[in-house]
């Protein structure tokens, strides 16, 4: 039991690693115009540029709900983890309770970590597909 939670931990942690590694961007020589450039909103408004008028607020509505919603099922499985933690506690020995607040600890963990996918995923996605767009 415990080497397999310790290659799922260790998948986790692996996966987390790949999703979160930064990018390196390179300069693209053909740009000499920041404001016409690929880069995101925030260098264009640091250098000054004005906007064109070209916003995206459907996908920052979408990707603001998504989150939302992730946080809040995120909240929850924290919440889930306390009380399986108080329900372990005060298990008094029993083995019955003692499994059951186990799995609802297992279960809320496996939960918590969905929401950090599903986060990642989300934003991966409406970054790269709807941002393009």
């Amino acid at each position: 039991m415990k080497t397999k939670i310790i290659k799922i931990i260790a998948t986790l942690i692996a996966t987390l690693s790949l999703v979160f590694t930064p990018t390196i961007a390179f300069a693209d020589d053909a740009c000499t115009d920041i404001c016409n450039c690929n880069v995101p909103q925030s260098v264009k408004d640091a250098a000054g540029c004005t906007p064109t008028g070209s916003t995206n607020d459907f996908a920052d509505a979408i990707v603001g709900i998504l989150n939302g919603i992730i946080a809040a099922l995120g909240i929850v499985a924290v919440i889930v983890i306390i009380i399986g933690g108080v329900g372990y506690i005060t298990s008094t020995g029993d083995a019955g309770k003692v499994k059951k607040a186990k799995d609802t600890i297992l279960y809320a963990c496996i939960g918590l970590i969905i929401c950090v996918l599903a986060f990642a995923i989300v934003n991966f996605v409406i970054a790269n597909v709807i941002g393009k767009a």
